[in-house]
């Protein structure tokens, strides 16, 4: 059963789950991964002006073959030059007429909130985005922008993860009392980037008595919060497992909390992950990882000794 979708605050359907094309694919041709999350039933397709691969996208949406209709298309603006004269390149590259979403990357990319919100007002009025929102935005600056816009933004993309659940519950009860969705990157982060944190232990336990892997118990978590999902992978049998998320069990309200109560902990030292990665695949590359541990060890030479 495929992800679906939930309705925007300007009455648009938003699809629940994206393949991202930023983290480790900017600036990278990603034609062929576009093209493969769309084959394994991915719809909804994040790209941005800073990840230079709105081109690419394009090319693997026109090598589809699939009407526009089928797709949902977010790209952001990133400062580089004014927004209106952004979006229309973001459209020549891209090869659509309209965008289903754009977004202000980060809020500097907005040197004034009023005079540039209303930039991207006139382009949801003009018809060249459909809808339009923000993205690593705060509860103040959301505050701030809110006060003089006229179209309030439909999403707020943020990173949010287990270890940093704590820190943004306020941002998220703000967001949904303005009836701003969520929408979550970085989600995997305690297993790609702070493994061995206590996080672990609690998510392998509800992986177990569901079925699932950590990866999809992390994002059921997420969906738990009300909160909505772009992630990415090389790898077509990652994005079946992603998508397969849908068709599971529940977490249970207790499996819910004990992921919470451990992403308040935090994530582990550094120096850990470097030591569990390591051991993980050290027998592969030996001589990579001797460097790694040389590298971290220097690291923390030079901070305490400066």
């Amino acid at each position: 059963m495929p992800f679906g979708t939930v309705t925007l605050n300007d009455g648009n359907e938003f699809p629940t789950i994206a393949f991202g094309t930023g983290s480790t694919m900017k600036y990278q041709d990603v034609t062929d991964y576009v093209g493969q999350a769309i084959e394994s039933g991915f719809s909804h397709i994040d790209t941005a002006q800073f990840y230079q691969t709105e081109g690419y996208v394009g090319l693997a949406i026109k090598e589809s073959g699939l009407p526009r209709s089928s797709l949902y298309i977010t790209t952001k603006y990133g400062g580089i030059g004014t927004p209106q004269q952004a979006i229309q390149q973001s459209l020549d590259k891209i090869g659509v007429s309209y965008l289903d979403l754009y977004l202000v990357h980060q809020p500097d990319a907005l040197p004034d909130f009023e005079s540039g919100w209303q930039e991207f007002e006139k382009m949801k009025k003009d018809g060249l985005a459909r809808s339009i929102g923000v993205s690593n935005f705060t509860v103040e600056q959301l505050q701030t922008l809110l006060k003089t816009a006229i179209i309030r933004p439909t999403v707020n993309q943020i990173a949010f993860h287990p270890y940093n659940y704590a820190s943004h519950k306020t941002l998220l009860e703000y967001c949904m009392k303005q009836n701003i969705v969520v929408e979550a990157y970085g989600s995997l982060n305690s297993i790609t980037q702070n493994p061995g944190g206590p996080v672990d232990a609690v998510v392998d336990a509800a992986a177990k008595r569901i079925g699932a892997t950590p990866n999809q118990v992390i994002f059921s978590w997420v969906r738990s919060k009300g909160v909505t999902i772009v992630t990415t992978s090389r790898s077509k049998e990652r994005l079946f497992e992603y998508l397969a998320v849908e068709d599971l069990p529940p977490l249970t309200a207790e499996e819910i909390a004990a992921i919470d109560e451990a992403g308040a902990k935090g994530p582990p030292s550094r120096l850990l992950v470097a030591r569990l990665a390591m051991q993980h695949s050290f027998g592969r590359f030996p001589l990579l990882f001797m460097w790694l541990a040389v590298a971290v060890m220097f690291s923390l030479l030079r901070f305490f000794m400066f």
